[in-house]
């Protein structure tokens, strides 16, 4: 864990919709929590389930290195991510953003807000 101080330093340097290569690190309930991702920074990435395949045999893999990018961060020291990478998305991927980040193409390439200005994701 980071302090508040760090989190808000590795903040300012991020963007909406950034790509990182990252390794999948653990995927604790397959088709159900998410998995986490090492993004090389010294906070953790996160994709949540929301928006991975409904079929878990298609999610990334523990040890698996592929593109995310970033979708959003609120005031947990996390990143949450998606993955670039079309066969492990959701089939209705884009109808799902359309529901949960309507706003969502406008905000890519936008600075992620400070934790103090950001709400928490539907």
């Amino acid at each position: 864990m980071v302090t508040d101080a760090e989190w808000t330093r590795i903040r300012r340097g991020l963007r909406f919709g950034q790509v990182f290569e990252g390794t999948v690190v653990m995927v604790p309930r397959p088709g159900a929590i998410g998995i986490f991702v090492d993004i090389g920074l010294s906070v953790g990435g996160f994709v949540d389930a929301l928006w991975l395949s409904d079929e878990n045999e298609d999610w990334p893999a523990e040890g698996t290195v592929a593109d995310f990018k970033i979708f959003w961060a609120d005031g947990r020291q996390q990143i949450r991510l998606v993955p670039c990478d079309f066969r492990y998305l959701r089939n209705d991927f884009t109808a799902t953003v359309e529901r949960f980040r309507p706003n969502w193409s406008s905000e890519e390439g936008q600075p992620v807000p400070d934790p103090e200005t950001a709400t928490p994701n539907k």
